[in-house]
């Protein structure tokens, strides 16, 4: 039978709304049907569709599509949180003509971000500067902000390949997304720092450590392995040591994937192999530098490295993330070296696992102490095997949404209200994503009752 709700939607009006698909909203309706819970269904209806709702903008640039994502309450488009903030509504797209020309249209604008600076992680809709723009950095008037993150590129990667497995539409790589894609890899490439520190450098007029680089903005020192050097985390949070190990894992992921796109779709065929050879080297150093003992769990990922042998044991709610390995396709879920690294990270081992009367889960420096990220409790269920946990996960996402229907950058562990980010769309597209694969893979769960938390 259908759920009655007796919550009323927190949707913008339809004519209010940025982008409508009759196919995203055909599914939420079906969907919300397998639902038994009738606030997980509402808070599916409310931010499955959040980023189409409200932070894309679409157009045609040089005859192309052309999709701007804004993040939510920042006006500027991440690669990262672009990506991620669509990627849900992929399997939606080969049968939507007109769903499938917004998604296309963000892998046209990430390749003309990527060209502008690959090492830029945040851009404008145009040349029209940014608060940011007296950083010690190479800043241009394209750019909202100039941290380099290996995730950024990873990610447009990520959703070039899935958009052409989810359309077969091998037309948004063009010569520009080649060209881009070149850029990318070379990036890679020049921070592996085999002759020299390479061309980026950051610091900001701050007092706020993670928000800066040390040692002239190019980090803290590192014996070069291999492994890619990443100044920031995904969180935009510094590196304390610039081998930032689940970004890395990400990197070798991605260039597998660009190699199998230039393998089946481009003639010349000569970029492949350079991909893949990265991959292996990128994988080798990893294995050997980025796999360390813990004096508690044993053989686990580090966070963190320098290749002098220093290694910093935690996790960060953003992801790539260790805990997200195997939802970035990174690692096999029953993969014992994973699942050692994944019972380090969600437990008081990880300083920044928080537990408190209204949830637990991972949070990061970002926002500080005791602050957990629903993005961390989302990406839990999504990486787990076990009914019971998922389950557990949904219970404390239903209870920790301060009444809002939308998923909040952090809260704190002890009390919901007291939240960051009521706008904040990469959560929001996360949590639909987990109830659309819920409903695909185990649709007992969702018709489940969720279990009462300890504290009700």
């Amino acid at each position: 039978m259908p759920v009655k709700t007796f919550y009323p939607t927190a949707r913008p009006p339809i004519d209010e709304r940025r982008f409508v698909s009759e196919s995203v909203d055909a599914a939420i309706q079906r969907v919300k049907k397998s639902i038994a819970d009738e606030e997980l269904a509402w808070l599916f209806e409310n931010c499955y569709p959040n980023t189409l709702d409200t932070t894309v903008r679409t157009g045609t640039l040089d005859g192309r599509p052309d999709t701007f994502v804004i993040t939510g309450d920042i006006e500027a488009m991440w690669l990262r949180d672009s990506a991620a903030q669509i990627w849900p509504y992929l399997h939606l797209a080969s049968d939507d003509a007109h769903l499938r020309r917004c998604l296309a249209g963000v892998v046209h604008r990430q390749a003309r971000c990527i060209l502008i600076d690959p090492y830029a992680n945040a851009f404008n809709a145009g040349p029209t500067g940014s608060p940011w723009e007296k950083d010690l950095t190479e800043m241009k008037p394209e750019l909202h902000e100039r941290k380099y993150e290996i995730d950024s590129l990873c990610y447009a990667v990520r959703l070039s390949h899935g958009y052409w497995k989810a359309t077969g539409d091998a037309s948004v790589f063009d010569e520009t997304w080649q060209s881009a894609m070149r850029l990318a890899v070379r990036t890679f490439r020049e921070q592996q720092r085999f002759d020299g520190p390479g061309p980026y450098r950051f610091q900001r007029t701050t007092a706020v450590a993670y928000d800066t680089v040390p040692l002239s903005g190019y980090g803290n020192p590192t014996r070069p392995c291999g492994l890619i050097h990443s100044a920031f985390r995904p969180s935009d949070d510094s590196c304390l040591f610039p081998f930032l190990i689940p970004s890395n894992l990400f990197a070798i992921t991605a260039l597998r994937q660009l190699a199998e796109i230039w393998n089946a779709e481009m003639r010349q065929k000569g970029f492949a192999p350079a991909c893949t050879a990265l991959a292996d080297e990128i994988q080798s150093a990893l294995l050997s530098r980025g796999v360390v003992n813990h004096p508690l769990h044993g053989s686990i990922y580090a966070y963190e490295v320098d290749g002098y042998g220093n290694a910093l044991f935690m996790d960060d709610a953003n992801v790539p993330s260790l805990l997200s390995l195997p939802y970035l396709g990174s690692v096999p879920a029953d993969d014992p070296l994973y699942k050692r690294t994944r019972g380090f990270i969600l437990g008081t081992d990880n300083p920044y696992y928080f537990a408190g009367t209204a949830a637990e889960g991972i949070g990061g420096p970002h926002v500080g102490r005791d602050m957990i990220w629903p993005m961390s409790i989302i990406m839990r269920a999504l990486t787990s095997t076990d009914d019971a946990e998922i389950l557990r996960c949904l219970a404390m996402l239903v209870r920790t949404h301060a009444g809002s229907g939308f998923m909040h950058e952090s809260f704190h562990k002890d009390d919901p209200a007291k939240f960051t980010r009521p706008w904040f769309a990469w959560a929001n597209s996360l949590f639909g994503e987990l109830i659309v694969s819920l409903y695909a893979r185990r649709p007992g769960l969702l018709a489940a009752r969720l279990p009462r938390l300890s504290s009700d």
